[in-house]
């Protein structure tokens, strides 16, 4: 599945759409600054939270981090356990609060 914008996420927000967005960073950065509606799985943690993330494996789920390595990771992993539309936020949450 192709990846996703900021811009795209943050229309498709505006417009009222709810998203599964998963931040992958630690918990302090989601603390800091996050997306509305985002869960926090800090990368590490994501294997030991597959289980509570299985009703989402035939769902669009979007993953970000600061700025797309972690969630670039997140996203191969996820796929790897079955899920079928993973998309990473191009340039994670430096993008995104540009955007």
């Amino acid at each position: 599945m192709a990846d996703i914008t900021a811009a795209e996420l943050k229309q498709r927000l505006q417009a009222g759409e709810t998203p599964i967005i998963i931040d992958v960073r630690e918990t302090w950065e989601n603390e800091e600054a996050s997306i509305p509606g985002n869960q926090n799985i800090p990368l590490g943690t994501l294997p030991d939270k597959l289980a509570d993330l299985d009703d989402y494996k035939d769902s669009e789920v979007i993953v970000h981090c600061k700025g797309g390595g972690r969630s670039s990771q997140a996203k191969m992993f996820l796929t790897q356990q079955g899920f079928s539309n993973v998309r990473n936020l191009e340039g994670g949450m430096q993008a995104y609060q540009k955007a």
